[in-house]
C-alpha cells in the first residue's frame, strides 16, 4: 500500500477539493482529486510548456463537462507521471483546456494545478481518500 497527503482545499460555502502533490515532466505540481472525472486530464497551455505542442495528439473524443458542451481534446504519452511512491510509466492522459479552474483558484489565491487525477488511476490502483485523516491510498501497488 501506499499512502500519500491530502491538502483539503475549502472552496468556502462551495464544497472542498482534495488536491494531491504530482511529478511530470520531472517537475512538482498539484493535481485534484476528481473521482467524477472518468480519466485522469492535464491542462493543456501548462503541458505545452514541456512538451513540443506537435506531440499532442488530436483525439477523436469531444469531452463534455468543465461547463460546456464539448472541447477538443488531445492525448499525450506522460513518460513517468508520480503520486508519492506510485510511478506510472508511460501514461496515456488526456489533455484538456482547464483554463475555468485555474482562473477560479487564482482567484482565491490558490496556486493552479496542472489537471485532475480521474478514474482511470483511482479505480486501477485501488485509491482510497481518507477526508478524516487526508489521504490518498493506493491499495493496489501494480495496477
Amino acid at each position: 500500500m501506499i499512502e500519500i497527503s491530502l491538502e483539503i482545499l475549502n472552496l468556502h460555502d462551495d464544497g472542498f477539493h482534495p488536491l494531491v502533490e504530482v511529478v511530470a515532466f520531472n517537475k512538482l505540481f498539484k493535481a485534484v482529486v476528481d473521482t467524477g472525472a472518468s480519466r485522469t486530464v492535464l491542462d493543456k497551455s501548462t503541458v505545452e510548456s514541456y512538451v513540443d505542442a506537435e506531440t499532442l495528439l488530436l483525439s477523436d473524443k469531444l469531452s463534455t463537462g468543465l461547463g460546456t458542451d464539448s472541447m477538443e481534446s488531445y492525448t499525450l504519452i506522460i513518460p513517468e507521471l508520480s503520486l508519492g511512491d506510485l510511478k506510472i510509466h508511460h501514461f496515456e492522459a488526456a489533455i484538456l483546456d482547464l483554463s475555468t479552474i485555474n482562473t477560479a483558484y487564482e482567484k482565491m489565491e490558490v496556486t493552479p494545478v496542472i489537471g485532475v487525477i480521474g478514474g482511470d488511476i483511482l479505480m486501477k490502483y485501488g485509491a482510497v481518500i481518507n477526508y478524516a485523516s487526508q489521504t490518498l491510498s493506493f491499495l493496489k501497488i501494480n495496477g
